[in-house]
């Protein structure tokens, strides 16, 4: 994938430091480490991991514990900028992301003005007790222990529809919001793969066909499912030890931030999907870049007339009966970030998962066609995904922007760096929403205590309703 960084949490103190030498100069940074860079961080999901520095844990990092940004003004040293890359050193980031509206600009995903429909709720007592085996370890671990472990902000668990576990921590409240990360392209995906199901969008279509202005990019050439699938073959390093890898100049278009004086490069998403230059060919390998989901969101676009954050609220959030608003993070011009950066209440984002797991339909209506879903639950071709070089995903595949296991149970998730997840088991009936702040952002550091915790408490519920039904 073209990723050589051995630590990818040190990067952010590394982008702080960059940024505050810049700013000392008096200048303003184009490198702020923003929710462009934290979402292609996400690509290193299943890579070899180095040995990491010693973080403090869920308890030290507590970020009510430490009392980010509490007081009329805050002291000095509780105060956290989106400016000065403050807001994303760990583990002042296990704040920030419950609170990246106050941070930066954002455009709002309305749930309408229906009466919200309350999830049933049918708490168990036996959940936290279930116990697993993470992989590489031979010691046992309960689903209690492992929310700390893995930092976990928040998590609710459906069964059948049902609430049967909900925990916050740290800032996190029921009524709160979240940033979603890389989660939001599986809601991009959605929204594609639902456009595709009722005609509207042509996956063997060129891209260039819908946005002219990308025919001389990489992408144009590229259909649109090798973009949904992430299949392109385009130039797009996420190295970010390398300072002109394209990862930065894609993070310094999003920036909303005004750009440096002497600044000449690309000032918006749509700017910068169109300087990017073909690698490789289309549709051989898969390779998990976030600039797929900012063209993708372009297409969208252009085909219904809508920003991506206007067709998530019109065609699925106002659908769905949610409690809460959600909000979009937005560059310069308000181009909404589809790559990543999608902020919205955990029961909500639980809701989202269960009606892709009722197969399009939620609350007595129908979402999503039912052809979209199954083109989501099938997933792409693993040898295309193997290319990759997930390690820790072993016979896994990609398509639609959702991760598919392939695992007996037909399980799939949507993933996010830092932790964020929605796991769906259909066989089990069940779909866990988790909002996290671990302090390595790639879903590496923390899949040996959540996948296999995941699959034991699919695999308890099972059991459980069996024993029920007798």
């Amino acid at each position: 994938m073209g990723l050589t960084q051995p630590d990818t949490a040190s990067f952010i103190d590394f982008f702080a430091s960059k940024t505050m030498t810049q700013t000392s100069r008096r200048s303003i940074p184009s490198k702020v480490p923003s929710l462009v860079t934290l979402a292609c961080l996400s690509a290193l999901a299943g890579s070899v991991m180095a040995t990491q520095p010693d973080y403090p844990d869920a308890a030290a990092s507590d970020p009510a514990k430490l009392g980010w940004m509490v007081g009329s003004p805050p002291p000095a040293d509780r105060i956290l900028r989106f400016d000065d890359g403050s807001y994303f050193r760990f583990p002042a980031m296990r704040w920030s992301v419950a609170h990246f509206r106050q941070l930066m600009p954002t455009v709002n995903v309305s749930r309408g003005l229906g009466a919200p429909v309350a999830l049933p709720r049918a708490l168990r007592s036996d959940i936290d007790a279930v116990t697993f085996i993470p992989t590489g370890s031979d010691k046992p671990m309960t689903w209690q222990q492992s929310l700390p472990v893995n930092y976990t902000d928040g998590i609710v668990v459906l069964h059948r529809g049902k609430v049967v576990y909900e925990r916050y921590f740290g800032v996190l409240q029921p009524q709160g919001q979240h940033a979603a990360m890389s989660v939001t392209k599986s809601f991009v995906g959605t929204l594609a793969a639902m456009l595709v199901a009722e005609g509207k969008l042509d996956p063997a279509q060129r891209v260039a066909d819908y946005v002219p202005e990308l025919a001389a990019s990489a992408f144009g050439s590229a259909t649109v499912r090798q973009v949904m699938d992430m299949t392109t073959g385009i130039r797009f390093s996420e190295d970010y030890a390398d300072s002109k890898a394209e990862v930065w100049a894609h993070a310094a278009a999003g920036n909303p931030l005004p750009k440096p004086a002497d600044y000449t490069g690309p000032r918006t998403y749509y700017e910068f999907l169109q300087t990017v230059q073909p690698q490789g060919t289309h549709g051989e390998a898969f390779g998990y870049r976030t600039a797929n989901t900012d063209a993708l969101g372009w297409v969208l676009a252009r085909v219904t007339g809508r920003s991506v954050a206007q067709l998530l609220s019109e065609r699925i959030w106002s659908r769905l009966g949610t409690e809460q608003d959600a909000y979009m993070s937005v560059d310069s011009i308000g181009t909404p970030f589809a790559g990543g950066g999608l902020n919205l209440g955990l029961r909500d984002m639980a809701r989202f998962g269960e009606m892709v797991r009722n197969g399009g339909v939620f609350h007595g209506q129908r979402v999503l066609p039912a052809a979209a879903v199954a083109d989501i639950r099938r997933g792409g071709d693993p040898a295309v995904f193997a290319k990759a070089g997930y390690t820790q995903l072993p016979g896994w595949s990609y398509a639609n922007m959702w991760w598919v296991t392939n695992n007996d149970h037909g399980a799939f998730a949507a993933r996010g760096v830092h932790g964020q997840t929605i796991y769906v088991d259909p066989k089990a009936e069940m779909v866990i929403a988790r909002f996290a702040s671990h302090p390595v952002a790639a879903n590496a550091a923390s899949d040996a205590t959540s996948l296999p915790a995941y699959h034991a408490l699919a695999l308890h519920l099972m059991q459980r309703s069996k024993a029920a039904a007798r």
